[in-house]
């Protein structure tokens, strides 16, 4: 019988996990990059190849972030309808980001192919399940948007949705055929294996203290050594923390938790997302349902694990899975659960910033960190490459000032998906 513990799932998974030594003393590059995730390390290739030296330093270590606690989805375009987006950003600047985060899921697998990572990828595309007839009038319309913009995507019903999902509770769900899943920790890994292979240097248990303006360029200072560079790219995203940046009061913490069977076996779990999809449903607090590459159930909902209790999450979990997949029975065994930290922003929109020359930074991701954050990466180095070419970012950098009340934000956030699923255990909600 398993045991329910805290831990990744995506660590267990990924034997070549890289580890780096703290900063100590100074050094110098073309460019210094604030965290070891998707964004900074995307950069970090990118740049290299471009001829720049680059130094990468991380709080933690590779992928400790949002990056390596991912579900993983690599998702294309953004949380806002396309239509909703030209309202919010004009004609122009929405197509260009919708263009962009569309083709995203092609660059994340063009990466993974050029560079040999083995991040368990599958590319079958991924599921948006409808759980209430709402959230199939939503998906007609998401889907009749992006198939006016030429996107490969269809909505399911009846028998195909049921053969695809492995579930009768879903009246629909968009199949998005330019999507699919990795093991987010393997894909981090495998990027910061490349970054040094290519001569990048990178220090991990290194938090940034200080940064400032100098003669040349930029200081980046940690506990134990310094980084003079002509330019920077902050990538923390929503693990930015301290008083040298204002990185964090443009964004609201949000968090989501994932709990993970046994590897499952029998005749009954081998229909469940049978094509490899990556899955989650309409409803406001959604829920994630994947596999990975050994058959385990990875369930997933915002909110934040640690402060439940794991018979809490346990139950939690026996809900979603006795819903959606009563075949399964009462006897799946849950083996491990992990909780990783989302960048909201009250739009759903990411803000890419430039607060100085030299000095750039993206945050607000809103749980598509896959996609968004290799795009990103790749744009910046781009973007430094080609003279401070605008035209080489997604979208425009942002104008908006930082949102007020972001603590408040998050507490309340969390104390809504905390009933919400408190309600789900209680089976008055669902």
């Amino acid at each position: 019988m398993a045991q329910l513990k805290q831990g990744c799932l995506w660590e267990q998974l990924t034997p070549q996990r890289p580890a780096y030594p703290p900063l100590t003393g100074e050094r110098s590059a073309d460019v210094c990059i604030i965290g070891a995730g998707f964004t900074g390390l995307s950069a970090a290739l990118r740049l290299l190849e471009g001829g720049k030296s680059v130094v990468v330093v991380e709080a933690h270590q590779v992928g400790h972030g949002g990056s390596g606690r991912n579900v993983g989805l690599v998702n294309a375009g953004t949380w806002v309808a396309p239509d909703e987006l030209e309202k919010v950003l004009g004609s122009a600047e929405a197509t260009r980001l919708n263009t962009a985060l569309g083709a995203a899921p092609a660059l994340v697998f063009a990466t993974i192919d050029k560079y040999g990572i083995d991040c368990q990828d599958t590319r079958t595309g991924t599921l948006h399940m409808a759980h209430n007839a709402k959230g199939l009038a939503d998906l007609r319309s998401r889907v009749e948007q992006w198939q006016r913009r030429g996107a490969p995507v269809e909505l399911l019903t009846g028998k195909a949705c049921e053969d695809a999902c492995g579930t009768d509770r879903i009246a629909g769900a968009v199949l998005d055929h330019r999507a699919g899943t990795v093991n987010p920790m393997a894909y981090v890994s495998g990027l910061a294996l490349n970054v040094a292979a290519r001569g990048g240097e990178l220090y991990g248990e290194s938090p940034v203290s200080g940064l400032r303006r100098t003669a040349d360029g930029w200081q980046v200072s940690t506990a134990a050594g310094s980084v003079q560079a002509e330019k920077v790219i902050i990538a923390s995203n929503a693990y930015t923390e301290g008083d040298w940046t204002e990185v964090q009061r443009h964004i609201f913490a949000g968090y989501y938790y994932q709990v993970a069977s046994v590897p499952l076996e029998g005749a009954a779990q081998a229909e469940i997302l049978k094509g490899g999809q990556g899955s989650w449903d309409t409803r406001t607090v959604l829920s994630s349902i994947r596999r990975d590459a050994q058959g385990r159930l990875v369930l997933g909902s915002l909110g934040n694990a640690g402060n439940y209790p794991l018979w809490f999450i346990r139950q939690w979990a026996d809900r979603i899975q006795q819903h959606y997949f009563p075949q399964l029975g009462n006897q799946v065994e849950w083996e491990c659960t992990w909780t990783g930290r989302i960048g909201f922003t009250p739009d759903h929109l990411l803000r890419l910033l430039e607060p100085a020359p030299g000095l750039l930074a993206a945050t607000g991701f809103n749980g598509r960190g896959v996609t968004t954050g290799t795009l990103v990466g790749k744009c910046f180095a781009d973007y430094l490459l080609g003279d401070n070419d605008p035209q080489a970012l997604p979208v425009s950098f942002s104008t908006s000032q930082p949102a007020p009340g972001n603590a408040l934000r998050s507490l309340g956030y969390e104390a809504g998906f905390t009933l919400y699923h408190a309600g789900q255990c209680l089976r008055v909600v669902l």
